[in-house]
């Protein structure tokens, strides 16, 4: 019941804040200026955050988004990885997925139904980000990092 908790709590702050880590958490680099997987920090490669070019669209109107991650430590809380799809004026969170931060390469895959209406294929926008949950109490969202792509639904 706890864990079902977190994750909600999770939720509903990345819905909330998303939008103010955008505006100021990514570096400025494109994903092909930086090794895989890695965040230029203080001359430091640390926590990094990729979008694959192409997400789909399912005929049952599932989305799919799906990248890479690296991030170094998970030992102040749980780590994330959450997106947001924007095509047109529509923008829906799409999924969330526990990280695993070892310092590591992981692949990160998130999937949600979105009706009423549905994405199509073509264009769109993605804005992922690794967000770490600590604190006690209700949990507190760090954003570690943020990362905004040009993808092509299928």
């Amino acid at each position: 019941m706890r864990v079902r908790l977190v994750l909600a709590a999770a939720a509903l702050l990345t819905a909330a804040v998303a939008p103010l880590a955008h505006a100021g958490g990514a570096d400025g680099h494109h994903a092909a200026d930086r090794p895989a997987g890695s965040q230029l920090r203080d001359g430091l490669f640390t926590n990094g955050l990729f979008v694959d070019a192409y997400g789909t669209v399912a005929d049952d109107s599932t989305v799919t988004l799906s990248g890479t991650y690296r991030c170094l430590d998970d030992g102040a809380g749980p780590v994330f990885v959450s997106s947001t799809l924007v095509q047109g004026d529509r923008s829906t969170g799409i999924g969330g997925t526990r990280a695993v931060c070892d310092g590591h390469l992981h692949t990160w895959t998130n999937r949600s139904v979105v009706k009423d209406p549905a994405y199509v294929p073509g264009a769109a926008r993605v804005e992922a980000t690794l967000l770490q949950l600590s604190g006690t109490g209700l949990p507190l969202p760090r954003f570690l990092v943020t990362e905004k792509a040009d993808v092509e639904l299928r």
